[in-house]
């Protein structure tokens, strides 16, 4: 029995004992724990905003070529891809029928200018008899409406040949512009009407070594985009090649289309070697923003408050006064009021001492952020910070609990 009670008082004895070393660790852990820091080093680099959007890509100066006059296609001089000068002959419709009104209307005249002559005389005469008193104002009233009315059926008969002449020049259809032939819609021997609508007989591109894209840009994005930024897009028929270009034009008519609002943008890009080509779909990048050759800081940087224990437990294990409240560096003490409005604050890690600056921000990419003023490259920003223990153990808990959860080890016996 004595056995047995002196047993038990061990056993109390060696749990006081344990729990008074846990307890002991645990109130004392702040006081001596290390703290580690997860840093960044200050790079020099690029950084950029963009936009991406698709469009299609055009020749910039497309002309179609139609005729203004029906008729049958009699001869064509040109086909697809043809390459074409201005003034150049394209086709020709059959020019008998146009011919022929062209005879009739030049007897029309001829006959008009007979009736004028004879009516002009009869005018004289009638004009000299009635200075005399020798015709009444009757007759003279009735030959000069007789002269009129002829000069006015001259001149229509004129109008009229002027007209059919046009349309007998219309039926030779010349290039306009110097160009690349990309459609031929008719063929020879085809009928053509243009009563209502000028047939399409040909698409002529200008100069298929400049191009551009028009791209549709959502309506969030738009007021990003200004004339003269630069673009980047690809195509799927050249899918390694990164081409170039410009925005020219933001267009201020909307497309609105199942709710969805865009704008057209339009870029200017070189095409040299005749790899663009017209209708292709291209997906574009606008850099709305970019910096080359700047400093650059992950943007979790900004974001970092210390932890007013940790930072404390920090100071005393390595022996550091306090830190004062607002440090402000002195590469940004010279900004002039209107630059501080991108003035934001973050701390910086030089050896063991902790110091808090003041730096000027400019473009940032969601991920990484444009340092203007205020760092220098190489110095290390401070993205978080922890205690070492609480970083080792939640790094094992972690592991364990990736281990216990996979689905893939098998449970262990009476375990769910």
């Amino acid at each position: 029995m004595k056995k047995r009670t002196k047993i038990k008082g061990v056993v109390m004895l060696t749990v006081i004992i344990v729990a008074g070393l846990i307890s002991l660790r645990y109130f004392t852990a702040d006081k001596h724990q290390p703290v580690v820091f997860t840093t960044a080093v200050v790079q020099e680099g690029k950084i950029s905003n963009t936009v991406t959007a698709t469009g299609t890509i055009s020749p910039i100066t497309e002309v179609e070529v139609g005729t203004q006059v029906s008729g049958v296609i009699k001869k064509l001089y040109v086909d697809f891809n043809s390459v074409v000068k201005k003034g150049q002959l394209l086709a020709e419709l059959d020019k008998v029928p146009l011919q022929t009104q062209v005879n009739s209307t030049k007897s029309d005249l001829m006959n008009a200018e007979n009736d004028l002559d004879y009516y002009q005389k009869n005018f004289n005469r009638t004009r000299l008899l009635h200075d005399k008193k020798s015709v009444s104002d009757a007759d003279y009233d009735n030959a000069l409406y007789q002269l009129n009315k002829t000069k006015a059926n001259v001149d229509k008969a004129r109008s009229e040949l002027s007209r059919v002449q046009n349309n007998l020049d219309y039926a030779t259809i010349y290039s306009p512009i110097d160009g690349v032939v990309l459609l031929r819609a008719v063929d020879e021997g085809q009928t053509v009407a243009a009563n209502f609508s000028t047939p399409k007989l040909f698409t002529i591109a200008n100069d298929l070594t400049k191009m551009q894209v028009i791209a549709n840009v959502d309506e969030a994005d738009i007021g990003q985009i200004r004339q003269g930024q630069r673009v980047s897009f690809t195509v799927d028929a050249f899918p390694e090649d990164v081409f170039s270009g410009t925005v020219t034009q933001v267009r201020l008519e909307p497309t609105v289309s199942s709710n969805v609002v865009t704008y057209s943008v339009v870029v200017e890009a070189p095409n040299p070697y005749l790899k663009l080509k017209p209708g292709l779909t291209a997906s574009i990048t606008v850099f709305t923003q970019e910096s080359d050759h700047t400093l650059i800081i992950p943007i979790k940087a900004l974001h970092f408050t210390p932890d007013s224990t940790l930072l404390n437990n920090y100071l005393k294990i390595n022996k550091l006064e306090t830190i004062k409240p607002d440090i402000t560096s002195s590469s940004t003490a010279g900004l002039h009021k209107g630059k501080t409005d991108s003035l934001k604050k973050i701390w910086i890690k030089e050896g063991k001492n902790l110091v808090k600056v003041e730096v000027s921000t400019g473009i940032n990419d969601g991920t990484n952020i444009e340092i203007r003023y205020g760092l220098n490259p190489g110095q290390e920003v401070i993205l978080s910070m922890e205690s070492e223990i609480s970083s080792s153990g939640n790094s094992q808990t972690a592991a364990r609990t990736s281990t216990n959860s996979s689905p893939f080890l098998p449970k262990h016996p009476g375990k769910k």
